[in-house]
């Protein structure tokens, strides 16, 4: 399984060192639109059918404050607006890196 080596905040991005040797850099503006949280991306109806609801970004939505690592497999970002109901997996930040 891949892991987190080393993470830091370098200006406006989230730079990620992973324990195969190659690195993510995460715009903190993108990293904060893609929150997976049900609030932000929606959840699935009875149908499977997801609704993404509309969500306001005030002041601070793009500051990150600090973070904590989730077991062995996600990232918690607490932004400075409050909103730090989003669990980032591994996978899912390796996705958004490559993006």
């Amino acid at each position: 399984m891949i892991e987190i080596e080393n993470i830091a905040v370098v200006g406006g991005e989230l730079a990620i060192a992973w324990s195969d040797g190659k690195e993510s850099y995460l715009d903190l503006d993108r990293l904060r639109r893609a929150c997976p949280c049900a609030s932000c991306s929606g959840e699935p109806d009875a149908l499977g059918r997801v609704a993404r609801p509309e969500t306001a970004h005030g002041e601070g939505a793009f500051q990150l404050t600090r973070y904590e690592l989730i077991g062995g497999y996600a990232l918690q970002p607490f932004w400075a607006d409050g909103h730090h109901s989003g669990l980032y997996s591994f996978d899912y930040l390796r996705r958004l890196g490559a993006g």
